[in-house]
């Protein structure tokens, strides 16, 4: 017997790595047992949205968009509950504090199993936005069965209060057949125009404050400053775009530093990469990390969260304090000049991704996780 389970999530834009985990979910579930439905509650006139289709369409994940115009509007309490009463989803699979309150809501008139994973809260902004995470680690201790990307979320979530049986590790995943590395990076298409002998550090995510790319840009600019020959590549939009635009040109760096937008084929440019940095304040487990790892890149990254339990320094990656330029460069200095330390480091990352975090084994555990919610079986360790 097939059981449904319905994700629900609330975004804006082309959303980021939680909705590569959630709609890439469904071609490992759907042929065990659990066909899949992702509802997203998005407001109409977001142009980002389309994205979020794309990618759906190319993992076939069924994909439902939710009008949600504001506070003000009911589509977004009355459209879930529709769908429960046609579809009659077993399991209730929540991504953020909307979808955990709509889930404890619906429950009472449609009796289904909840779930939800926790991702992260962000950075604080203010009183409203410490109200709805509040609000959130209230719902999030009502659930069933409380999914958490890395260790520090699993630790804060018992910490509120989150019954030990129901509380899950589970790091995020990729797709390993499909990151994975074709050639060297001199050779990939996205090369084309950086000169020959220069590295390529690029990083991958929305241009937000918590991702602390102004520090990226500090460090590598330090270190061209110094005579390297470097060139740094970011792929993302978002509020802060404008501010590094200042930034790059106060520091000298528009022929070194490119800002490249939203990118659909973004495995096209890790594959031209020769060094990935995460330079982030707050995370949860970045999938962008997994996918660098994945395609042997040599990758710097800030000890937060979940990437100390991801990274063993000087092992499979270097770790740096964040919001730290100096460390930042210095680790940056030892992976373009010590001789060996990049391939190391990097088929190392391979193993690393290819041992502990594939999409299919971390779907093998999503299956136990709802056999356990349904009431059928025992979740292991």
């Amino acid at each position: 017997m097939a059981d449904l389970v319905l994700h629900t999530r609330v975004v804006s834009g082309s959303g980021g790595g939680p909705d590569k985990t959630i709609l890439n979910s469904p071609r490992f579930l759907s042929d065990r047992g659990y066909p899949m439905l992702c509802a997203y509650l998005r407001h109409p006139d977001d142009p980002g949205f389309e994205r979020l289709r794309e990618m759906a369409h190319r993992w076939n994940a069924p994909l439902l968009a939710i009008d949600d115009r504001g506070p003000f509007d009911g589509g977004p309490r009355a459209r879930p509950a529709e769908i429960c009463r046609e579809r009659r989803p077993a399991i209730w699979h929540a991504h953020v504090y909307t979808s955990n309150y709509l889930g404890l809501r619906l429950r009472r008139r449609h009796p289904m199993a909840l779930v939800t994973t926790v991702h992260g809260w962000g950075v604080e902004g203010g009183l409203k936005t410490a109200f709805y995470y509040a609000l959130d680690r209230w719902l999030v201790k009502r659930y069933e069965q409380v999914i958490c990307v890395s260790r520090d979320l699993y630790e804060t979530c018992l910490g509120f209060g989150t019954p030990p049986e129901r509380c899950r590790f589970l790091p995020n995943a990729i797709d390993t057949d499909e990151y994975r590395r074709t050639g060297p990076p001199v050779a990939a298409e996205r090369r084309t125009g950086v000169p020959v002998g220069r590295r390529v550090i690029g990083a991958v995510g929305r241009l937000s404050p918590e991702k602390g790319f102004d520090d990226l840009v500090r460090a590598v600019g330090s270190l061209i400053g110094e005579g390297l020959d470097l060139e740094l590549w970011l792929i993302g939009d978002g509020p802060e775009r404008e501010r590094l635009e200042r930034l790059v040109a106060e520091l000298g760096l528009r022929d070194r530093v490119r800002l490249l937008g939203y990118r659909d084929d973004t495995l096209d440019f890790y594959r031209a990469m020769d060094i990935y940095a995460l330079s982030s304040r707050k995370e949860g487990l970045p999938n962008v990390v997994l996918e660098a790892m994945a395609l042997e890149l040599p990758v710097v990254g800030t000890r937060i969260a979940g990437v100390p339990q991801l990274i063993e320094d000087g092992v499979n990656g270097l770790l740096v304090e964040p919001q730290n330029p100096a460390q930042l460069s210095d680790a940056l200095r030892r992976v373009v000049g010590e001789e060996g330390l990049a391939a190391r480091l990097g088929t190392a990352a391979r193993r690393t991704i290819e041992a502990d975090y594939s999409m299919r084994a971390r779907m093998d555990r999503m299956r136990e996780i709802y056999e356990v919610a349904l009431g059928r079986g025992q979740e292991t360790a």
